[in-house]
């Protein structure tokens, strides 16, 4: 048996202080296969608003935001017909917007609305023929009902990371505005567990830039987000590693009599007063397919 035990292919040497043995060791984690960075402006968004953010529009036409966040995002892959290894990822992110909007007398309100925003890229995801099958923790598994198995596309994992959306402008149009409006989907087609994040249900409105006609006033939002894609399969790798080592440094607490004793000790964080320097300009190099 101690023959299938996976050789460490030898000590390289002491590291990592004290007791640190550093040597070659087997870890399974995921490999990047292909990533790139975008930068997407979506103009004239049209928000999905509840009842009274429909009655507020109506009655006023300076509105302005106030927050914006992500609020979900739906991520799906699709391999590329007649291009092995290439997929196309479909990205829709749910975007909550807070806005304040100016009534008469004087007075503001508050309301909430929802924007989907879609973008597509193609990148490199490579290709596999291999089932993966891990066990399973529940001991009494062996006894029960085999449940089915079912050969899953090889297909890779899409990671989107995205920074809060950059509101760039938000606007009510007329309803006979000849603009026309960006509009992904319609408010049946935004899941309910994203609208329930809103402080009422969603009104039912019609959506599309030649369904305006009979409709009231619209409000739309113009938003840019920066995010990175890639696509990972997992994978085994020789990696230098050292073991754990116990540290020497021993838990310091607050002294019962003084408490502002660990205060004093710590250090000054000077890099938080410290404003970020300005980035250098660098060239725009797009070399991944996504959309400039």
């Amino acid at each position: 048996m101690s023959d299938n035990r996976f050789s460490s292919c030898g000590s390289l040497g002491n590291g990592c202080g004290k007791g640190g043995d550093t040597r070659t060791v087997c870890i399974e984690t995921n490999r990047i296969l292909d990533s790139c960075r975008d930068r997407d402006c979506y103009e004239n968004v049209q928000v999905f608003l509840t009842d009274l953010g429909r009655e507020i529009i109506e009655h006023t036409t300076q509105v302005r935001v106030k927050d914006a966040c992500i609020a979900w995002t739906y991520i799906g892959i699709d391999p590329v017909q007649f291009n092995r290894g290439f997929y196309t990822i479909h990205v829709r992110f749910y975007v909550k917007l807070i806005f304040e909007a100016c009534l008469c007398a004087g007075r503001s309100q508050e309301f909430d609305g929802i924007v989907a925003l879609d973008k597509q890229v193609v990148l490199f995801g490579g290709d596999s023929s291999v089932s993966i099958f891990r066990s399973s923790a529940d001991g009494s598994a062996f006894c029960a009902e085999p449940q089915p198995c079912y050969k899953d596309r090889s297909v890779p994992t899409a990671v989107v990371e995205a920074v809060e959306p950059i509101v760039l402008g938000a606007r009510v149009l007329e309803p006979l505005c000849p603009e026309p409006v960006c509009c992904c989907c319609c408010v049946c087609d935004i899941p309910a567990s994203i609208a329930g994040c809103l402080s009422a249900p969603l009104c039912s409105d019609r959506c599309g830039e030649h369904e305006h006609e009979g409709m009231g006033r619209r409000l739309v939002v113009s938003l840019g987000i920066f995010s990175l894609v890639r696509l990972v399969r997992p994978g085994q790798y020789l990696v230098n590693a050292s073991e754990f080592i116990i540290p020497d440094k021993e838990c310091v607490s607050a002294s019962p009599d003084n408490p502002c004793d660990l205060f004093r000790s710590m250090a000054f964080p000077i890099s938080e007063f410290t404003p970020a320097p300005m980035p250098l300009p660098t060239a725009d190099r797009n070399k991944c397919g996504c959309n400039g």
